[in-house]
């Protein structure tokens, strides 16, 4: 692709050297991959500021840099390993261009911006041929847009997804990574491209609040935004505002207003039985965006509720009542093999956006939910012939954990025991609100490791712990601390009596946990059934240390 063309996707840039005709070959953040005819996109990260390896993308002939900035940093030696090499900056003087008329420089307000719109122009616009639905949340994001996925392969509509589990084109499955975020908007544009070419109408696309104030959703183009919930997570990445997380999640909702038209109105739903229905609700209405609200607690603002609630181990039976102004507007009964009231709450989430938006019959809404089938790591239950049920769910936020334990209760006379830790280098205010949370729903919390990163996994422990006996709850009675988290799980079906349910949370279906700077393979399902079959998996650097009770 020419770079005039590229550049013409740019909402802003300035250049620093005159504008030639280049062909550009590829389009990359990694230095690494730079070979003449590329295109090098340096930008601010979290943690590493990727103008640093300009010059070695110089080095290796890129023709063109787009950066925030062409000011050296503070020359350095890269650590060993970074980026596969040891290596200091040119010393180029001021800026890295002067002298090098072989590199065009260009600077952009934002990297991360500016690679999602040369990235879609690179794959050329594919959002723009599908009709584009965006699903956020703190909770809930991967079920609905598995039950929404599901409805609408059912009403016979070509469609396809990305979520953090994995991406769904056509018949193929691809993996998206070993941690759940949004992909990057490279990958973004790719898949979409991919759906394109494989006949899709339809994408669906999860988008964490990261995706979206990290720009990897920039130049998607969507249709339709809808939301789960919007409580307490990443307030770490977000200032540690829970206004500022808000206002990241409302993003997808204000990008209706901009996004191309592509012949059908722009649409919202929103959740309003959740704490963010009127914020979103009046940036919709200062947009003059449609939207629709569900509700399983009746609101009267919600077009789709649902009563006659009614839920066990097997899954959940309701009925869904629709406002007349929808054409299909008419009570019916949902049978769903998920199970709690927030599974309630996304399957009326799915339903609203099929029933309005995408007018379709109540036919194909319970035809999709009673074939959702089993989630990876949501509420998955782990079967070894044992005496008690098992099961592994992400819940990995206080909202979450909450929901998960209280459902468990419902599920057995027996106790709840559950095993979960808290993330390092994260929201440190969630360990407290975790605690909290399992000193009042679960009967038995063994505390553990989940990606402590290069923090002390025993201080992660500890805040934890400590907010739990503050509760109320007692060392060595009421909980525990298992560094090993295969050694946790393992103790847990060890403590398991008849008719228990025994939960490893905050996991899910994740297949790493980062120790320091180092992704270990795991997989907690995989842990629970050594655990239930009676040998503990013990693969990660905790592997060594005992189990301590009652410190």
């Amino acid at each position: 692709m020419t770079l005039n063309e590229l550049l013409a996707a740019l909402p802003q840039y300035q250049t620093l050297s005159p504008i030639q005709a280049v062909d550009v070959q590829q389009i990359t953040t990694d230095s690494r991959q730079v070979r003449p005819g590329t295109l090098f996109v340096a930008y601010q990260g979290v943690s590493v500021d990727s103008h640093r390896f300009i010059p070695q993308a110089i080095a290796n002939g890129a023709s063109v840099i787009v950066a925030e900035h062409l000011n050296a940093p503070h020359p350095q030696p890269l650590s060993q390993g970074e980026r596969g090499e040891s290596l200091l900056p040119l010393p180029l003087g001021e800026g890295w261009g002067e002298g090098d008329s072989a590199t065009i420089y260009l600077t952009v307000p934002d990297g991360r911006e500016a690679l999602a719109h040369l990235a879609a122009a690179w794959h050329g616009y594919p959002a723009r041929q599908l009709a584009m639905v965006g699903i956020t949340g703190t909770d809930g994001k991967t079920t609905t847009t598995n039950l929404l996925y599901q409805i609408l392969r059912a009403a016979g509509k070509r469609v396809s997804m990305i979520s953090t589990v994995n991406a769904v084109i056509g018949d193929e499955v691809l993996e998206t990574g070993l941690h759940t975020t949004t992909p990057d908007a490279p990958d973004i544009q790719r898949y979409l491209a991919a759906m394109v070419a494989a006949g899709t109408e339809i994408c669906l696309l999860e988008t964490t609040s990261h995706g979206l104030a990290h720009h990897r959703v920039t130049a998607c183009e969507f249709d339709m935004a809808i939301v789960t919930n919007i409580t307490h997570e990443h307030l770490d990445a977000h200032g540690n505002s829970l206004e500022n997380y808000r206002a990241a999640k409302a993003k997808l909702f204000e990008s209706l207003a901009t996004a191309q038209a592509k012949g059908y109105p722009k649409c919202a739903i929103l959740n309003a039985d959740d704490g963010s229905f009127h914020y979103l609700k009046a940036k919709l209405e200062a947009n003059k965006t449609p939207w629709y609200a569900y509700s399983h607690q009746q609101h009267p603002a919600a077009t789709v509720t649902a009563t006659e609630i009614h839920y066990d181990a097997t899954g959940s039976r309701f009925t869904v009542h629709v406002q007349a102004r929808v054409e299909h507007a008419r009570s019916f009964e949902v049978v769903s093999p998920l199970i709690g009231r927030y599974n309630v709450s996304n399957c009326l989430a799915a339903a609203t956006a099929a029933l309005t938006w995408f007018n379709l019959p109540s036919t194909a809404i319970q035809q999709g939910i009673a074939n959702i089938g089993q989630i990876p790591g949501r509420m998955e239950r782990i079967d070894e012939g044992q005496p008690f049920v098992a099961l592994v769910d992400f819940a990995h936020t206080p909202n979450a954990l909450a929901n998960a334990l209280q459902v468990a209760r419902t599920l057995t006379t027996g106790r709840v025991i559950a095993v979960f830790g808290c993330a390092g280098l994260r929201d440190v205010d969630k360990r407290a609100m975790m605690g909290q949370v399992a000193a009042q729903w679960a009967d038995y919390t063994i505390i553990t490791a989940e990606d402590p990163r290069t923090e002390n996994l025993a201080d992660i422990m500890a805040a934890t712990a400590e907010v739990m006996q503050a509760h109320g709850a007692i060392e060595g009675q009421t909980f525990e601390r298992v560094a090993d988290r295969g050694q946790a799980i393992y103790r847990a079906t060890q403590l398991a009596q008849p008719n228990d349910v025994v939960m490893a949370l905050g996991k899910g279906h994740e297949q790493s946990m980062c120790f320091g700077t180092t992704e270990y393979p795991w997989d907690d399902r995989q842990a629970m059934r050594h655990a239930l079959r009676g040998q503990p998996l013990l693969t990660l650097p905790t592997a060594n240390l005992p189990v301590v009770i009652g410190h």
